[in-house]
This record gives C-alpha cells, structure tokens and sequence, in this order.
C-alpha cells in the first residue's frame, strides 16, 4: 500500500486549486469521474484512470499524516478530480477521521462535479459541511448550454444552478470557475451573457475566470466543436469585459490571477466592478502599455 515512507501515495500529475497551495492534499479518488471534456487536459494520463481510493488505504494515510504532523495541518483538500462522487457515508468517514487525527485542521475542500450532487440531498451536504467539509471548487467552465454541449462537459445551465443551490442552502462556500474563450470567436457572446447569468442567479462566494488553453493542441476540442477558433488577447479582454458588465452581484470575492490570464484582476463584486472594467477599458485602449502577463510566464 505504501512502497516508501511517505505517508500518502501520490500518482502524478497532482492538482490542485491555487488556493491550496499549503493544504496537505490527500487523494480519495484518483483521476475524474467525468473526463470527457474535450478542454481539460489535467486527468488524460493513462496512470490517472478514475477509481475510488480503498477506503483503508484514505484512512492510514491520515493517521500517518496525524503521526508525522500532528497539529501543523491546517487545510486539507480531498484530491483527485471529483472527490463528491464518493458515497456520503464515505466522505463523514474521512472528514471524521480527520478530525480525530489532524485536529488543528480548520477547512476540508475539494473539486466537485455538479452531477456529483445530483443524489445528494441538502441533508446530507449539511452533515458534511458540519463534518469539516467548508469550500468546495465547482467548474462550471460556462453557462451556455450550446458551449457546453460542443465541449462534451456533461452539464447544463440547469444542472450547475441546482448544484450550487444545494451547496449555498447546506452553509457550503462555492468557488466558482469560467473559461475565458470557451466560447472562441463564434461564441464568446452568448458564453459571456449566460455565464453571467449563472453566476447572477446563484451569487457565489468566490468567483475565477482562466484563460481556455492546450498545451498538447485543440484536437480534442476541434473534433466536437467544427470551427472552433480562440480568441485572441484583445477578444479575450473583450468577452471579460462584457462578461463582468452583466454582473450583478452581492458580495463576492473576484479572482483571475490565475497563469493562464494576460491580465491580472483582483476584488469584489459588485463592488470594485467600475475600477475592474477600467482595467479591461484601458488595457483594450493601450495593449503597449497595458500590464499584462509575459507570454513566457503563462501556464496551467
């Protein structure tokens, strides 16, 4: 079970959200449930086939974690893809473990697939947000059903709105992800308006945009979608701006800091819209000048 002195057994590649960059990040599955989304790239390796963690195998990798680290852990994030298509019964197994053995632990998360809480009901995420289980990383990469069908995502406007309903109703923050350029040059439109949509009706805590991007080519995506082009940066900056215009928020806290992005933004919405849409103004006005990310610097 343990061929080194490690305590968990990793299978590369790992991954994990930027916000948990000092979590202890503990696989429950490997791989994705899903992994048919012709844009993701992250769980393709022939090594990170999806299949659920022997329960066992979860449960000594954190008591040996509680044995070498004791309360030096604070965060921990349930890995690989989908770690909420475990049974229920299995997730209040692992957050109770890790309670009885990494007690200074103040926030559980992990990625969740909306079609992974089509079975759950509110009852059973509030047990597991009282068990520990306090952030959750939703993709919900658009909100056009036409975008979400090119790209074989498997979900639907309808079906990542229920999915974040249940969660917001269960006291469980969502962090929330779209994809700029998604859409590429025929779609940005309708992929920026319904995306905004979706993030109006569901009003998250946490809200990311990245930059769509193939670092082993478009194959994939081209192959579902004929004539799928991306955008260039100007029209990537376009669709942000058109995106975070139809926002309409309470209180949320705003992010594409992330790699992949030329330009950097940061705060909450709606309350730092005007400020965020000058950026895109002025960078779409003076790209020379404009601060944005060296080509160099970018990445997954």
């Amino acid at each position: 079970m343990f061929p080194s002195d490690d305590p968990i057994r990793y299978v590369e590649p790992v991954f994990r959200p930027p916000s948990e960059a000092e979590s202890l990040i503990l696989p429950v599955t490997d791989g994705c449930s899903w992994n048919r989304c012709t844009f993701c790239e992250m769980y393709t390796a022939p090594q990170k086939k999806f299949r659920a963690r022997d329960e066992a195998e979860v449960l000594e990798s954190i008591r040996r974690c509680g044995d070498l680290f004791g309360e030096r852990v604070r965060r921990v994030f349930l890995a690989d893809g989908d770690a909420m298509v475990l049974p229920t019964r299995r997730l209040l197994a692992i957050l109770d473990a890790i309670r009885a053995h990494l007690p200074a632990v103040h926030r559980v998360s992990s990625y969740c697939l909306p079609r992974n809480l089509r079975k759950k009901s509110v009852a059973e995420l509030t047990e597991l947000g009282a068990a520990g289980l306090k952030l959750v990383y939703v993709g919900a990469e658009s909100g056009d059903d036409e975008v979400l069908r090119r790209v074989e995502k498997g979900e639907t406007f309808a079906s990542t709105f229920d999915a974040l309903q249940k969660l917001g109703a269960a006291g469980i923050t969502r962090s929330v992800m779209i994809l700029n350029g998604l859409g590429g040059r025929a779609h940005w439109q309708q992929h920026a308006e319904r995306s905004a949509a979706l993030i109006n009706a569901t009003q998250p805590e946490y809200l990311a945009t990245l930059v769509v991007s193939f670092p082993k080519g478009e194959g994939r995506l081209r192959a579902g979608f004929p004539g799928w082009e991306p955008l260039d940066i100007p029209g990537l900056l376009t669709e942000m701006a058109h995106f975070i215009e139809r926002l309409e928020l309470t209180r949320t806290v705003f992010r594409s800091d992330h790699a992949s992005n030329w330009l950097v933004l940061k705060g909450t919405l709606n309350a730092d819209k005007d400020r965020l849409l000058t950026a895109l103004h002025a960078a779409l006005a003076d790209p020379a000048h404009a601060p944005l990310r060296p080509a160099w610097s970018r990445g997954l």
